[in-house]
């Protein structure tokens, strides 16, 4: 008897591959589903027949679905309008919430479907509160709990996630004894949408802007230390590519984009111990209260292992985060992910301002 109709987002990947492969042995009505939000002519179309060819050995349904209207308008417009605004913004962050699980709810709602599943490495949890909520992922590695912190109670309640509780080492031999394709299939590191060329290249393309104009490298005090080649070419922390002879090593601080200036520090003034964010989405909690405190670790950045804080409302859609020991190079745009003891997400939001 089928445990019911499931809508498996699938890329082409091994990861996905799996998530179907194991919830068709589970017993449930499988649906293929790739979310093409993709034009005719990119590189990106042999996902298709891959995640076909899968679907095909796996004896399931699969249907390619357009949502390339849907990508554009919360996806890359965001992310180029990031960039001028000299901030680092984190695309997979709004895909998933406002594109893949959007889009696959769509889908399943058209197909009767019950529920929906992808290949992303956490855990879901419904606590004792009622609320559901991400646990990061056995394998610390491959944990993408970070990536989904934005997805709501009504997605959670809908989603299977059949990888968090393996490795990545575990999901390629399951694939091999499956016989699947792509069970060695190698991981793309680059931004998906970017096929072509450099992220710069991209967002020079579909900018109404002149980000390629020169400006100031400025030190803390704002003395002119000498011509950077356009403010989408550096984000905070990096130090290479400057062109600077400072006589010592110099890291971004900071981007100033109405002056088209980059701020310059030594490593030194990257640290800082309060961060604040906005556009709050909550988890586990469903707030966090005027005047109310709560400790968490908190993630700055995808790769970041998370540092000890206390979070505090300041604002109807602000919260400060106050850091135990100071952290390196928080950047306005990226997502501060709020995280308890046990690896399970509190909630999150996207930093505007480090002290």
């Amino acid at each position: 008897m089928s445990r019911g109709k499931v809508i498996v987002g699938m890329s082409g990947g091994v990861d996905s591959a799996v998530t179907a492969y194991l919830l068709k042995a589970a017993g449930f009505e499988v649906i293929g589903i790739t979310l093409k939000s993709w034009t005719a002519g990119s590189s990106k179309c042999c996902e298709i027949d891959e995640a076909s060819r899968t679907a095909a050995m796996l004896g399931i349904t699969y249907y390619p679905w357009n949502t390339v209207a849907c990508f554009h308008d919360y996806v890359t417009k965001p992310f180029v309008a990031d960039y001028e605004a000299g901030r680092t913004p984190n695309p997979c962050v709004e895909c998933n919430r406002y594109v893949k699980w959007d889009q696959l709810l769509a889908v399943a709602a058209s197909m009767q479907a019950d529920y929906v599943a992808t290949g992303h490495y956490a855990v879901i949890e419904q606590l004792p509160n009622g609320r559901y909520t991400l646990k990061q992922g056995a394998d610390g590695r491959k944990d993408q709990s970070y990536m989904l912190y934005k997805l709501t109670q009504e997605q959670l309640a809908r989603t299977i996630l059949p990888l968090g509780r393996l490795t990545k080492q575990e999901v390629r031999d399951i694939a091999r004894k499956a016989g699947l394709n792509v069970a060695d299939k190698e991981e793309s590191q680059e931004i998906c949408f970017v096929t072509e060329g450099s992220y710069t290249d991209y967002i020079e393309e579909y900018s109404d802007k002149d980000l390629t104009a020169a400006g100031n490298f400025v030190d803390e005090a704002g003395k002119v230390l000498g011509r950077h080649k356009g403010i989408i070419h550096y984000t905070v922390g990096q130090r290479k590519g400057l062109g600077l002879a400072l006589g010592y090593p110099a890291y971004v601080k900071e981007i100033r984009a109405a002056a088209n200036e980059v701020v310059v520090s030594r490593e030194e003034g990257l640290y800082t111990d309060e961060v604040l964010c906005e556009n709050l989405c909550f988890m586990s909690l469903t707030d966090i209260a005027p005047g109310e405190v709560v400790s968490a670790q908190v993630k700055i950045r995808y790769h970041h292992a998370g540092a000890a804080a206390r979070l505090q409302r300041v604002g109807e859609d602000r919260i400060q985060i106050r850091f135990a020991e100071p952290v390196r190079a928080p950047a306005p745009g990226q997502s501060a992910v709020f995280y308890d003891d046990e690896g399970r997400i509190i909630g999150g939001g996207k930093i505007f301002l480090a002290n």
